[in-house]
């Protein structure tokens, strides 16, 4: 078809943007016959001498004035206001012209003085007038193609009277393959309530929308679906919740509109694509405002080295890290497939990057020597760990042998080779651990702690600046409960949740990353107060788990307890019924960086820690459980294990008891 319609296109005299271009310049020498006219009357007679060469020149200069303003690139079809300007533009210049040329040089005395002023107002209309014409014949058109399929489109509510609203009406409007049909909006400006966005009413408030939908059902206008439109003025998780329970009483499915400035989602689904509401969207976490410059200038021309590179943080951390131009960067990973996986995706998105993978385990001391002597990285980010509580609690000496042991093996090995910092990533399960998990990621805070104050003086022959970043859940991570409750919601149910009070804190995984390289930042700009403390990511409030699986299932189109069933398991060992971000003795502190806190947990001296960690390595080097979790109770003391937690029925909402 492509091959046939070149063949048959028309010669350069019959194309469509040189008629355009014609029909304009034939115009311009009308205006000026017509505006002499309505300035002298039947006296244009008396004119003829002066009337050819002016109408002559002044054709010419319009003609170069089209050119010179670009009036003729826009599409006829789409001509809009933008147009409007252009003609303007140009109009406004070919007057100019003429007026200068007429009086200096031409001497086109006889013209009266008014009619280029006339001229101006007629040339506008008559060049404006035709475009506007074609577009309203098509809209109209286009109207009644629309009008006729009306009856199988979807039916939908919008929320918001802004300008998201008015692009995705139009498109709407304009597109015959469109998939919606707009019957309402909702907004909560009273003052637009009452009025109109090209033909569709504004009915009323968000909270209006029960009776709202009462009404458009009488009239034979059900939605089907409500569409929020303004992705970035986002309600609370708490309203959206209720309003995804609202939602499911009148049999609505509720859907967002994209960011319109977040270029890869326009590229990649278009800018109008409705998306389903996700889980992500419940948490209702306010935007924070990052540091870019600080951003920039901690990773921008420095050899970077990302632990766990192929895990759910490592893989989203080299993806920022990427984009911030670092001179190098390295992946490292003991998971070949996760490895071989990131690395294939930085040289698909990142072809100029200068990026190697490294297959090694933080685990054996001797090659993360042998891997940092050879890269000599200047910022390490180790965010190599196990973090699954049930299989640590399982395999505690494998828990302490990575997320341990490991953490002694990177941190050592960047003091050997002279790197600038490395950050940490903790959790907040280090927090009065009850597991060995969080027990080991506290020894490893410990030991980042330490040696960050031992640098700090300045004795110890090394500058290296360590930092820990704590922080808790994220959602879609490997072993979290988002993709078991997606998994267990394809399998037909029921979703398994351990403890109707069991809670956490969440955040999703791209904020989480962008959190640590502001506080990365923050602490490598940081004063000497800060060695040895900890960057805590404001987490906001906990959810309940058991919320969010009711949630998960609401956003599936189904009813929970009904459609599908939550059962409670009981706790896992080593689980408690919520987790901290701080403990008692040290109280969250404000920085400067947004999302970014501070706490002063108990330092510990490296000496001290050291001869513990030999004696982890020896007790590991045997297998001796019993001895492990004693050293663990002594370098860590308010580490102890809970008592099972009986099951018991959902309460009412309300602050949890402290079960620690």
């Amino acid at each position: 078809m492509r091959k046939l319609k070149e063949t048959l296109r028309l010669p350069l005299i019959f194309d469509r943007r040189f008629l355009a271009y014609f029909h304009d310049i034939l115009v311009a020498g009308v205006s000026f016959i017509v505006s002499l006219y309505l300035r002298v009357g039947d006296g244009i007679t008396h004119y003829t001498q002066a009337l050819v060469p002016g109408v002559a020149l002044f054709t010419i200069i319009a003609a170069a004035a089209y050119r010179l303003f670009g009036m003729n690139s826009g599409v006829w079809r789409y001509a809009s206001l933008r147009d409007l300007m252009a003609i303007a533009r140009a109009v406004t210049s070919t007057i100019l012209v003429f007026l200068l040329l007429m009086f200096l040089v031409t001497r086109l005395e006889a013209l009266p003085r008014s009619v280029p002023l006339i001229n101006w107002f007629v040339l506008v209309v008559l060049l404006g007038g035709p475009r506007l014409l074609y577009r309203l014949a098509k809209d109209r058109r286009l109207a009644g193609i629309l009008e006729s399929n009306a009856r199988d489109r979807i039916p939908v509510l919008l929320v918001g009277a802004g300008d998201e609203a008015e692009i995705f009406i139009r498109a709407m409007a304009t597109d015959r393959d469109a998939a919606y049909r707009v019957v309402g909006i909702l907004d909560d400006k009273g003052g637009r309530i009452g009025r109109e966005i090209h033909g569709v009413k504004v009915l009323g408030r968000l909270a209006e929308l029960s009776s709202v939908v009462g009404d458009l059902a009488a009239g034979g206008q059900c939605p089907r679906r409500l569409i929020l439109t303004r992705p970035r003025a986002r309600l609370s998780g708490s309203r959206l919740g209720a309003l995804v329970e609202k939602c499911e009483a009148l049999n609505l499915v509720l859907a967002r509109l994209p960011d319109l400035t977040d270029f890869r989602d326009a590229v990649a689904e278009g800018p109008m694509t409705v998306r389903p509401i996700v889980i992500e969207d419940l948490l209702g976490r306010p935007q924070v405002a990052l540091d870019k410059g600080a951003i920039d200038g901690l990773v921008a021309g420095r050899t970077v080295l990302v632990t766990g590179a192929g895990g759910t943080i490592g893989s989203e951390l080299t993806r920022q890290i990427a984009q911030l131009k670092p001179r190098r960067l390295i992946l490292l990973d003991h998971g070949e497939f996760n490895l071989y996986s990131i690395e294939m995706e930085m040289r698909e998105n990142c072809p100029d990057l200068d990026c190697r993978a490294v297959l090694a385990n933080v685990r054996d001391r001797s090659r993360m020597l042998e891997v940092f002597r050879d890269e000599k990285p200047e910022l390490v980010f180790h965010a190599a760990a196990l973090k699954h509580v049930p299989m640590v609690e399982l395999n505690p000496v494998e828990g302490v042998l990575t997320n341990v042991l490991g953490t002694r093996n990177v941190a050592d090995a960047a003091i050997a080779a002279g790197a600038a910092a490395m950050v940490l990533i903790s959790t907040d399960k280090a927090v009065r651990s009850t597991n060995v998990m969080g027990a080991t990621k506290r020894i490893a805070e410990c030991y980042c702690q330490a040696l960050d104050i031992v640098a700090s003086s300045g004795n110890k022959g090394w500058q290296t600046r360590f930092m820990t970043v704590r922080f808790g859940n994220v959602l879609g991570s490997t072993g979290s409960v988002v993709p078991l409750f997606s998994r267990q919601l394809r399998a037909g149910g029921p979703l398994t949740v351990t403890h109707p009070e069991v809670c956490r804190y969440f955040m999703t995984v791209r904020e989480a990353v962008e959190l640590v390289l502001q506080a990365s930042a923050y602490g490598m700009n940081a004063g000497r107060d800060d060695r040895g403390r900890i960057f805590v990511l404001d987490m906001g409030q906990p959810v309940k788990i058991v919320d969010l699986a009711r949630q998960m299932i609401r956003l599936a189109g189904l009813r929970p307890d009904k459609d599908i069933k939550v059962t409670f398991t009981g706790l896992r060992p080593g689980e408690k019924l919520y987790e901290e971000m701080f403990a008692a003795a040290e109280p969250p502190e404000q920085t400067s960086a947004e999302g970014v806190l501070v706490a002063s947990p108990r330092a510990v001296d490296l000496a001290i820690l050291r001869r513990s960690l030999d004696e982890l390595d020896a007790a590991c080097a045997t297998g001796d459980a019993e001895r492990l979790q004693a050293l663990l109770h002594h370098i860590v003391p308010d580490y102890r294990q809970l008592d099972p937690v009986p099951l018991v029925p959902p309460t009412a909402e309300g602050p949890l008891p402290n079960q620690a």
